[in-house]
């Protein structure tokens, strides 16, 4: 399914990715209320005869926006250009995507809150007004000049919704938020990626691959082919919950999704801050690891779940990250928000 690859990194391309994304929307699992929506505005644009508005999903990485984008470009009967916002670089990189696009094709931009502000100030005429106005040379020289785009539908996608500007989200005709998807879910889609990997695998070996996915399809996917390797070599090649439960567990991932970097994170808010708060940079040093990984890859999970929450003070460890590490949490810990332990 949807956006799947390496945990820590962004390789939505590959040939292994690809291979596993739906290419319908009868066929992506989960998200029901963002798909149905989607869906309907493709459903009207296309009785209409017009180009689909812009559409804008945000979400954390890995739950599907990348294949939306494809599925919508499906549904559209229409062809998906796709870049990101830091490799748009100046005016040049953005008119040779616009001017290139089809009536009614889509243009996706990943990390589409990571465009510089120069680039969002010609994207907002093209998306408006479908127009774009280019400078050509410096100083005296400089001239504008206009050029009419084919009408278009832009799908940005973005992990950080807080830091797209007000202008460029006013301009999307719809924003559909994506969250972290039940084990319930994540079990069929094991299961769909095993058939289609030709994978032997019993319900509860998807399932035990399901619950240690932290909530998201490319992690998913990425572990099940690590549990299909492993049962190819140390078992008979059927994937069953045993099997499934001994292959995470050489991936030293526990039974709460928990990897070896997660507990490195609430030990050292317990045993080096005494459960905060922390700073996130100061944690990064402590742990070795960059503060936007932090941010982006693990805290997301483990404020999700009820393990560490953000203060304007810093990071602070709550009651279930003691008992995760078979200590009792002090009677001053901040209690789970979510869990109440």
């Amino acid at each position: 399914m949807a956006d799947f690859a390496i945990p820590s990194g962004d390789t939505p391309d590959s040939a292994f990715d690809i291979s596993l994304r739906p290419p319908l929307f009868d066929e992506f699992t989960g998200q029901e209320k963002a798909v149905e929506r989607i869906q309907l505005l493709v459903e009207a644009a296309k009785q209409r005869g017009e180009a689909l508005q812009h559409i804008l999903l945000s979400g954390p990485p890995g739950l599907g926006k990348t294949t939306l984008a494809y599925i919508i470009g499906n549904a559209m009967e229409t062809e998906v250009k796709t870049t990101s916002g830091p490799m748009i670089e100046k005016a040049g990189d953005l008119a040779g995507l616009l001017t290139n696009m089809e009536r009614g094709g889509v243009l996706f931009i990943d990390e589409i809150h990571r465009l510089q502000p120069t680039i969002e100030e010609y994207l907002y005429p093209a998306m408006e007004d479908f127009k774009l106005d280019i400078v050509i040379d410096q100083g005296p020289s400089a001239r504008s000049v206009r050029l009419n785009l084919a009408r278009f539908t832009l799908v940005g996608a973005t992990t950080r919704s807080g830091m797209i500007s007000a202008p460029l989200r006013s301009r999307f005709g719809m924003t559909c938020r994506l969250d972290y998807y039940d084990a319930e879910h994540l079990q069929k889609i094991v299961l769909r990626s095993a058939g289609l990997l030709n994978a032997a695998i019993e319900p509860d070996g998807a399932l035990e691959i399901a619950r240690r996915s932290r909530g998201t399809p490319r992690i998913a996917n990425n572990l099940l082919r690590w549990v299909r390797d492993y049962a190819q070599v140390r078992s008979s090649g059927l994937i069953t919950g045993p099997v499934a439960q001994q292959a995470l567990a050489m991936l030293e991932i526990d039974e709460d999704g928990f990897d070896e970097m997660d507990k490195r994170i609430i030990e050292a808010l317990i045993s080096l801050f005494n459960g905060g708060p922390v700073g996130v940079n100061s944690l990064a040093v402590a742990i070795g690891e960059e503060p936007g990984t932090i941010e982006e890859v693990h805290e997301p999970y483990l404020i999700m779940n009820g393990y560490i929450k953000r203060t304007p003070q810093g990071r602070v460890a709550l009651t279930r990250s003691y008992r995760k590490l078979g200590m009792e949490p002090p009677r001053n810990a901040p209690q789970s928000d979510l869990f109440g332990q």
